[in-house]
């Protein structure tokens, strides 16, 4: 407890450490704020219960901005799907890709891309999140017209702002921004579900409370081995001699992640299991095979949800780690610095050894991401409140820890600067490839 006690002072004692993290708690504390502001027109005690499915996890991921008709409700989102579209565009559009080369120029073209196809996407998804989401519920008491192009406008300014408050965050406090405002909307409702769950066990149920909190704990501890694991590539430099000095010659590493592909398979998996349920609904009453595949795929505690879930997992994590791990730049950024794998010819022998590492480490990794997204629906299963068993895996888990860990290690990067203790005493906490290397 000293320790502890010791490090915060630590943190607290350095300026430009102390302002970051007051600027940053600010930021999210505005975040949360206008969670609550209600679009205008509509009556907030008649919307409905919290959203299933996608749109359950989006909801999530809001803190209950998008269940609760605010001006935040669509929130982050539409960046996020507009920062995918333009990373997908740059693999496989020559366009993209050569403006990606282009250094900082080309870097800010991409950021204006970004922006304008944003708020092409908050207007395209606010259009069904009005009209599918709040319009039904009988909550509107004004024209829907009306309605709809304030709402459209809010919601367009709202995401801008967020998007606003993720880059100060990232400029003048501490962590990435975006997953900084992710991370609140998860954590948000860690609090509710851990009471929710205590006033559903009641007192005789508080020995079987603590096992879940346990169960819990060593599930993190899983999700953190796994976001931190890492195979290292050793990488062996020829010793060069400029101007009477020789430089290269030592040995380094390339680590390469086991889960390369962090939370995007599970969410790309997950946008596309309503679409069973939803191809079901359509010959629902025709036909009592598809009133069996709706009633299966509907409900995400069955083993075929499951499985096919998984599998999907598995192949999203495989073709997003294709694409965002390319072996041939690496082989040919190692050959122009004129390193080399030891025992590895350079170029092409290069580009094909580090294409099987990755193959051989993506299997496992993908199969313990899926084990990681199912167990929520494991955890219902057996017994755990449905809002608590959402931080027993899945994406939420995923993002916090990652989020957490990332930001750790900046305030850990500040305290080394000013040659205090690390914040832990065991060692410091970074992405120390050693700690979890893979065979």
């Amino acid at each position: 407890m000293k320790k502890f006690i010791s490090t915060v002072k630590n943190i607290f004692s350095i300026e430009d450490l102390r302002v970051r993290i007051m600027n940053t708690i600010g930021f999210l504390i505005i975040f949360r704020l206008g969670s609550f502001i209600v679009l205008p027109g509509v009556d907030p005690s008649r919307l409905g219960e919290a959203p299933e499915g996608i749109f359950g996890l989006i909801d999530t991921f809001l803190g209950g901005a998008f269940s609760n008709a605010s001006i935040f409700g669509l929130g982050i989102m539409p960046y996020i799907s507009a920062s995918i579209v333009l990373q997908l565009l740059t693999v496989g559009v020559p366009y993209f890709q050569k403006m990606q080369k282009e250094g900082e120029s080309g870097r800010k073209r991409i950021n204006q891309i970004t922006r304008v196809l944003t708020i092409l996407i908050t207007i395209a998804q606010g259009i069904g999140y009005v009209s599918a989401t709040i319009m039904p519920t009988g909550a509107v008491m004004v024209s829907s017209t009306l309605f709809m192009f304030s709402s459209l406008v809010l919601l367009s300014a709202g995401t801008m702002f967020c998007m606003w408050l993720g880059e100060k965050i990232t400029e003048k406090g501490i962590g990435n921004g975006i997953s900084m405002l992710i991370m609140i909307g998860i954590i948000s409702r860690f609090p509710g579900a851990i009471i929710a769950e205590g006033l559903e066990k009641g007192t005789s149920g508080m020995l079987l409370l603590l096992i879940e909190a346990a169960v819990l704990f060593f599930v993190v501890v899983g999700v953190i081995a796994l976001t931190e694991a890492t195979r290292r590539i050793p990488v062996q430099y020829a010793k060069q001699v400029v101007g009477g000095k020789v430089y290269g010659g030592q040995r380094q590493y390339i680590p390469i992640k086991v889960n390369a592909s962090g939370v995007m398979p599970i969410i790309f998996a997950q946008s596309l299991m309503f679409v069973p349920a939803l191809i079901a609904q359509i010959w629902a009453s025709e036909n009592d095979i598809a009133n069996y595949i709706g009633a299966t795929f509907s409900d995400f505690t069955s083993w075929q949800y499951n499985l096919l879930f998984a599998a999907m997992i598995i192949l999203f994590t495989f073709f997003y780690t294709a694409i965002t791990v390319n072996p041939e730049q690496i082989a040919e950024d190692m050959k122009r610095n004129g390193g080399f794998v030891p025992g590895i010819k350079p170029g092409a022998p290069t580009s094909e050894f580090i294409d099987g590492i990755i193959s051989k480490i993506t299997l496992p990794g993908s199969i313990l991401l899926a084990a990681v997204a199912i167990l929520p629906a494991l955890a219902i299963i057996s017994g755990v409140g449905g809002e608590f068993a959402q931080f027993y895996g899945g994406t939420s888990l995923l993002i916090m820890v990652g989020v957490i860990m990332d930001t750790l290690r900046q305030i850990e990067s500040y305290l080394l600067m000013r040659h205090y203790e690390g914040m832990m005493k065991s060692g410091n906490v970074k992405n120390n490839p050693s700690n979890y290397q893979v065979a």
